[in-house]
């Protein structure tokens, strides 16, 4: 299997499978001298990790990652950065391949089992082996890296639709994004979407849901004209996430019904000398270079496709034949993908961080 591999100047290489003994990545690229330690990643991956509230699957694994190479302590005593290849290692402990036993001839509807057999003739049936999400938990360990490298630049993502239950933007509270188990910044929706998931979970189904990711700091000129844009290499990201069908960046689709003085966002002067804009429909991003706004970003996720409500298959033989997905899955995908979200718009920065640099020579 190629093409695991992210990134050009900033780069990641991740490996493993769902029920495999670990998984892993090496990051590549990373500048020298960065303070990093195992409890820097440590913060992210618990933001990801399963089984935290009944909303998620309840596989539990403590997603303790250990730093295998890449560091090294300075004259002052603090583990930095070498420049060299960082690898990071997080054991699985928590597998229970029984549960696919009754499957491991079937191939799941939505689930990626038949185009896996079509194209390699061979799958791991256990929990999806590669496709599954969790080889996402190395996309937020090497996020974590790339955050490092962008520096004063925020990051911050929030589950803003549920199935068809969308957020009141008005109520919108970055600070009640930590505060529920859905990531959301309305409390009031958050608290509506409990009973929504806990009907959805006991009728054997699942929703799916759109999570926005919003940078802000970004300064002008990240990205390149025509084949290296920013928002370009954005929507690859977060398509390359699990689950993932459609990606917008600032309005999006929302554009096409607007006309173009609504759309355009207006340029000023302001206090400072500085070229500032009126609007964001743009989503901070213009021919494919940052513009120094708010780059905003949402990716749509699909409902989980491990449901309990029985569906038509066919297994490997040939036969049609019907399938019931038991074992723990999420009843929706997308909560646990917000800090995923996050981990691909770091990567994609830091990557053009570098890449800017190397082309201008400027620090930034």
């Amino acid at each position: 299997m190629s093409h695991n591999t992210f990134g050009h100047l900033f780069r990641f290489t991740s490996w493993g499978e769902s029920h495999g003994p670990a998984i892993g990545c090496v990051v590549d690229g990373c500048p020298p001298g960065i303070a990093l330690s195992a409890a820097d990643l440590q913060h992210d991956l618990d933001r990801r990790r399963p089984g935290q509230s009944r909303h998620t699957t309840q596989r539990r694994e403590p997603d303790e990652v250990k730093i295998l190479s890449g560091v090294f302590f300075n004259d002052s005593g603090v583990q930095v950065t070498t420049g060299t290849p960082i690898s990071l290692f997080i054991e699985n402990v928590d597998q229970r391949s029984k549960d696919y036993g009754d499957i491991k001839d079937k191939f799941r509807p939505g689930h990626a089992d038949i185009t896996y057999w079509q194209k390699y003739g061979i799958r791991d049936y256990r929990g999806g082996g590669r496709s599954s999400a969790r080889e996402t938990a190395m996309r937020v360990a090497a996020g974590t890296i790339a955050r490092k490298v962008i520096g004063p630049a925020t990051i911050r993502g929030a589950l803003v639709q549920l199935g068809p239950h969308k957020i009141d933007r008005s109520r919108w509270d970055w600070s009640a994004v930590g505060q529920n188990p859905f990531f959301c910044p309305d409390r009031d929706a958050a608290a509506d979407w409990e009973k929504i998931l806990d009907d959805t979970r006991k009728a054997g189904s699942s929703l799916g849901a759109v999570i926005e990711v919003i940078a802000e700091g970004v300064p002008p000129g990240f990205g390149a004209p025509i084949y290296g844009k920013l928002d370009q290499d954005l929507a690859s990201a977060m398509m390359s996430i699990n689950a993932v069908k459609g990606v917008e960046i600032g309005d999006g689709f929302a554009a096409a019904e607007l006309a173009g003085e609504e759309n355009a966002d207006e340029i000023r002067i302001g206090n400072d000398g500085q070229s500032r804009y009126t609007s964001n429909h743009a989503g901070g991003v213009l021919g494919g270079i940052s513009t120094g706004q708010p780059i905003v970003v949402r990716f749509a996720v699909k409902p989980t496709s491990s449901i309990l409500t029985p569906r038509e298959t066919i297994d490997r033989h040939g036969n049609e034949t019907n399938i019931q997905t038991k074992g723990r899955h999420d009843p929706c995908v997308g909560i646990r993908a917000v800090p995923v979200g996050e981990a691909m718009m770091a990567l994609v920065l830091a990557d053009h961080l570098l890449r800017h640099r190397a082309q201008t020579g400027t620090p930034q």
